[in-house]
């Protein structure tokens, strides 16, 4: 039987400090995280402004998760292959790529899906 117990706070704890010292090291350097940022930022405040039910900013805030979890993984990927791989290599290489690819295929979703949500508020509003 697991006890619960101030050890057990404490893991969790550290568990927590090392995943945000993860999208701190992921987040740093990265432009196009920062790109990221600023959209979600600006999708966020029209959301706000637009008056969005608790249905749609769940849907934005999935789309905007979702986009920056991908774009962690690729800067995990590339802190891997960095790691990894001195010389240049084939495979790594398009490893790189799947993972940008996989940001881009978010964003793009996201985009659209944010379009919907937002672009059906703005019809309701002024249309």
């Amino acid at each position: 039987m697991h006890e619960n117990g101030p050890s057990d706070i404490r893991h969790w704890i550290r568990k927590f400090a090392i995943a945000l010292r993860g999208i701190r090291f992921g987040m740093s350097g990265q432009t196009s995280f920062t790109a990221h940022i600023i959209v979600g930022v600006m999708v966020l405040a029209l959301a706000v402004l637009l008056n969005c039910s608790s249905s749609q900013w769940c849907v934005l805030l999935l789309c905007i998760g979702l986009v920056f979890s991908a774009e962690l993984a690729n800067s995990a990927v590339e802190e891997l292959a960095r790691g990894l791989c001195h010389e240049k290599n084939e495979n790594v290489g398009r490893a790189l790529d799947i993972a940008s690819g996989a940001v881009l295929c978010a964003s793009l979703f996201a985009a659209v899906i944010g379009i919907i949500v937002l672009g059906s508020q703005l019809l309701a509003k002024f249309g």
